[in-house]
């Protein structure tokens, strides 16, 4: 059973930056980053095939954020510039069983099997 966990999160004021950290106890394919407010619906945030090359953004974040990983660590980053306080959420890794094609199929939360337990990121002035 792979584990992910997710790290990084913070309060920040608006304008700046993190970086989120997902660790996982194996190996990984493709991985998401989603977020959650309470109330509403997960949000797809960014995701990232194994090798890599292949990315995807949604447009709230395009510009903004970048998501990189490094396999020899089994880690997956998200670095997140020019926060908003619309950004504030819990936001959690998510690993799939295969390495997704397209990459775009990667937006959708049922791509995804093993799910973090998510760390909080809070933009307030």
């Amino acid at each position: 059973q792979l584990q992910l966990a997710e790290s990084g999160g913070g309060l920040v004021q608006p304008g700046d930056s993190l970086r989120l950290s997902c660790a996982a106890s194996g190996r990984t394919l493709t991985v998401g980053w989603f977020r959650q407010v309470p109330g509403k619906e997960r949000e797809f945030v960014a995701t990232i095939n194994r090798s890599g090359f292949g990315t995807f953004y949604s447009e709230s974040v395009k510009g903004r954020f970048t998501i990189s990983r490094d396999n020899s660590k089994n880690a997956v980053y998200l670095r997140m510039n020019d926060l908003k306080p619309e950004d504030t959420a819990v936001y959690l890794c998510a690993a799939a069983p295969n390495d997704v094609y397209p990459i775009s199929y990667g937006g959708k939360a049922s791509t995804y099997t093993y799910w973090g337990q998510g760390t909080q990121v809070t933009v307030s002035s």
